[in-house]
């Protein structure tokens, strides 16, 4: 049988054509947009209030007056900021006002710049996931956790909060000084807390796996933790507004804003002991800097485009069909859909930072009063063109603690 010229290009150019829909269909979400491309800190912070998007304004606006948000917002579209803007008081004793470079304690959003400096010094050869905890602290005295499973909050161990502050009480210690990441260590190596269950046997939202990793990144590196993301995150991502602070250094944590907790300007909350540990919590940081350490991110400059992916890879069993939690940030996932977020709730401070891979949309909320404002994020979701990050929004078995 003979087949024309003419039939034979026809079906070679259907099996490209089949081909490249095929790959198009199947393509990853990618992580880092701006590869390739120079980063350059300075263009990323331009803003004219005069044309913010007034839908979002309108939402913000609503939110602080009925719902009780007290913070700051930055909204940014494929690396442009189209809303910025703060509502409310920084210290209410006081009657200080939020303006929009004022530093939050970002609470459990520092697990991602904990995550991130682990897996730098990972690339750089100064550890391996699979390493256990016991080749830098030998006196560490639980079996079997390895980094890795710290980064996923499978390691089974006990809450440290919980335990350091039973030990302190109960021994009546000075609560005036912070206590150190080294001091927290020995105290777990003394006492030997009982964990909650055996490593890797589930996902368990636990601070205590990112107070270790903020320990092991002192101990490979040699610097404080402070020292060691600095120089290596938030100098090059030229994070200007953002440090870690430790109670252990500062008698005073050197920023205005104060947290207030249980819906009330009554109850506001001053650093003390349990903010010297630093990994889980500790890093000080505005709506704009954050938004830098997202360009940075995408941009593959803090990280090789591979081990970021990594870290954005679901590591647990997934959660109402959407839910996960990778190396240090929590996922949202859908059909060709991929939101990197990390929320946070410590000592009156409550924030929610969101990463749309997809739609390269950028969401940063924090907040120094803690209630319910943070629930009520649909509308803005819809508005920016991103999924629904909420919970309580799908149907499905299964929960996770908050956090904490």
């Amino acid at each position: 049988m003979t087949v024309s010229c003419k039939n034979i290009l026809s079906i070679t150019f259907s099996l490209v054509l089949l081909a490249s829909c095929s790959q198009s269909k199947n393509k990853q979400v990618s992580s880092t947009p701006d590869l390739g491309k120079p980063f350059n800190p300075a263009q990323y912070s331009t803003y004219d209030p005069k044309k913010a998007d007034k839908q979002i304004d309108a939402f913000m606006k609503h939110l602080h007056q009925v719902s009780g948000f007290n913070g700051n917002v930055l909204v940014a579209k494929k690396g442009k900021i189209i809303y910025e803007n703060s509502f409310g008081w920084a210290d209410y004793p006081r009657l200080d006002s939020l303006h929009i470079n004022s530093k939050f304690q970002l609470a459990s959003v520092t697990k991602t710049i904990t995550s991130t400096a682990i897996l730098q010094l990972m690339e750089r050869g100064k550890l391996k996931l699979n390493q256990d905890v016991r080749d830098f602290f030998p006196n560490f005295p639980y079996e079997g956790v390895t980094i890795r499973l710290l980064l996923t909050h499978r390691s089974g161990m006990m809450n440290y909060v919980y335990f350091v502050d039973d030990v302190y009480r109960a021994e009546h210690r000075d609560q005036r000084k912070g206590i150190t990441n080294q001091q927290t260590m020995d105290m777990i190596a003394q006492y030997k807390p009982a964990p909650f269950n055996k490593p890797d046997k589930r996902f368990l939202y636990n601070n205590s796996n990112f107070m270790v990793l903020g320990s092991i990144v002192e101990k490979v590196s040699g610097m404080s933790y402070a020292q060691y993301v600095k120089e290596n995150i938030f100098d090059p991502a030229g994070m200007k507004n953002t440090a870690a602070y430790s109670k252990a250094v500062y008698d005073k944590i050197p920023t205005n804003v104060l947290g207030h907790d249980r819906n009330s300007w009554k109850y506001s909350v001053a650093p003390n002991f349990l903010d010297g540990p630093l990994g889980a919590y500790g890093v000080y940081s505005t709506v704009g800097d954050l938004f830098l350490f997202d360009r940075a991110l995408r941009a593959g400059y803090l990280l090789k485009p591979a081990t970021q992916d990594s870290a954005y890879t679901d590591r647990n069993p997934m959660i109402r069909g959407h839910f996960n939690y990778g190396y240090g940030w929590r996922l949202f996932e859908a059909p060709g859909q991929k939101v990197v977020y990390h929320t946070g709730w410590w000592h009156g401070f409550r924030h929610i930072f969101l990463r749309d891979m997809k739609n390269d949309v950028t969401i940063v909320l924090l907040g120094n009063m803690v209630n319910g404002s943070l629930l009520h994020l649909d509308d803005l979701f819809k508005m920016t063109g991103m999924p629904v990050v909420r919970k309580s929004a799908y149907t499905g078995n299964g929960g996770v603690e908050e956090d904490q």
